[in-house]
């Protein structure tokens, strides 16, 4: 039996905002919504959901905030040297924050599941098969 926490690290391209998350992922796959394709520049983000209390973050972040799918606010987090997009929520504010798979140390960490807003997605942004789909946020 394997007892081992699991730890997942990563950060910015120039290394200024970093973070480490501790524990299994609430989730983790690609979200097809189109506030994330703008905000990556690319048909969907890849994603891992952690509780708030999961996540540590040093360095500066530079937020952006624009309406979500459920009326509040999506908080985006970038590296404020770089501009790397980093992770999702807003720090001692929110209950789980969204960790960016493409910001990972160790790529190979991530083990996506599901799709999400998988409705508005591009014909070309392809969905692995082995995804759960989901047309909208799950429940």
């Amino acid at each position: 039996m394997n007892d081992e926490v699991k730890h997942y690290t990563g950060g910015c391209l120039c290394g200024a905002l970093r973070y480490e998350a501790v524990g299994e992922p609430l989730g983790s796959g690609h979200c097809y919504c189109g506030d994330c394709r703008k905000a990556s520049g690319s048909g969907f983000v890849a994603f891992m959901g952690f509780k708030a209390a999961a996540v540590r973050f040093s360095g500066e972040a530079r937020q952006f905030r624009s309406k979500a799918a459920n009326g509040g606010d999506a908080v985006r987090n970038r590296c404020s040297i770089c501009m790397s997009l980093v992770f999702g929520g807003e720090i001692g504010k929110t209950d789980w924050h969204t960790i960016y798979a493409g910001s990972l140390d160790d790529p190979s960490a991530f083990h996506p599941t599901i799709a999400i807003f998988a409705e508005g997605r591009p014909p070309w942004a392809l969905i692995p098969p082995s995804f759960k789909i989901f047309d909208r946020m799950p429940p």
